[in-house]
């Protein structure tokens, strides 16, 4: 015998058929935002890692290959031909001046453990340590001064990356300067647990894919 339905189980169907679509359209919408959120992250990660090996001593060296052959060019045009002569010194003006501002990254690179071990700052972090107290908001500003000024945008890169908490940052910035996980924990008051919780976390949501915390440090270290 055929069941007729009544008006009020109709409503609800009907209700309970549009609250799946909804939930169905919101959840598709959700993934691919966050699809395009994970590919624009991974974008900006390709492109910080294309600007350091742009500043490598090997992309250096190609460069200056690139200059001698334009160089070369150049004395063989005579006068003749002054457009193409002007895109060849415009190249390799280009090429002069990434050189340069790479060679300025490098040298202040190689001398950044000396620049920050030596610095009050970093000796105020061990005393820190040493005595089992946390960091006070003036040094956190002050350490953040000085890793910027040796490695040139590392705060701006992180943030442009993923909009961490400030316990993400300061973990973050102290993997920056070589500060053990255990005192990690110390300086920021969490326990170590929690420190190394938040450095695989952070990997997981910049990359989209589980790691290690020290594949987040290693991460780091590339900045």
């Amino acid at each position: 015998m055929m069941t007729i339905l009544t008006q009020r189980e109709w409503f609800l169907i009907i209700i309970g058929s549009l609250t799946y679509v909804v939930l169905f359209v919101v959840t598709v919408q959700n993934s691919r935002r966050k699809i395009l959120l994970l590919r624009e992250r991974l974008n900006k990660v390709h492109a910080m890692q294309e600007e350091q090996q742009a500043k490598s001593v090997s992309s250096i060296e190609l460069n200056n290959q690139k200059i001698a052959e334009l160089e070369s060019l150049l004395k063989k045009l005579g006068d003749e031909n002054s457009l193409l002569r002007l895109e060849l010194e415009e190249k390799k003006a280009t090429l002069d001046y990434n050189n340069k501002v790479a060679l300025i990254e490098n040298e202040k690179r190689q001398h950044a453990e000396t620049i920050i071990f030596s610095s009050d700052i970093y000796r105020q972090l061990q005393s820190c340590i040493n005595s089992g107290r946390s960091l006070t908001h003036e040094e956190w500003r002050t350490l953040t001064e000085v890793v910027n000024s040796v490695y040139t945008g590392f705060t701006e890169k992180l943030y442009s990356l993923y909009s961490m908490t400030d316990q993400e940052y300061h973990v973050s910035l102290l993997i920056k300067v070589h500060i053990q996980p255990k005192d990690i924990a110390l300086l920021t008051a969490h326990s170590k647990e929690s420190v190394a919780s938040t450095r695989s976390r952070l990997y997981q949501k910049v990359f989209g894919k589980k790691g290690s915390s020290k594949d987040w440090d290693d991460f780091v270290q590339t900045l």
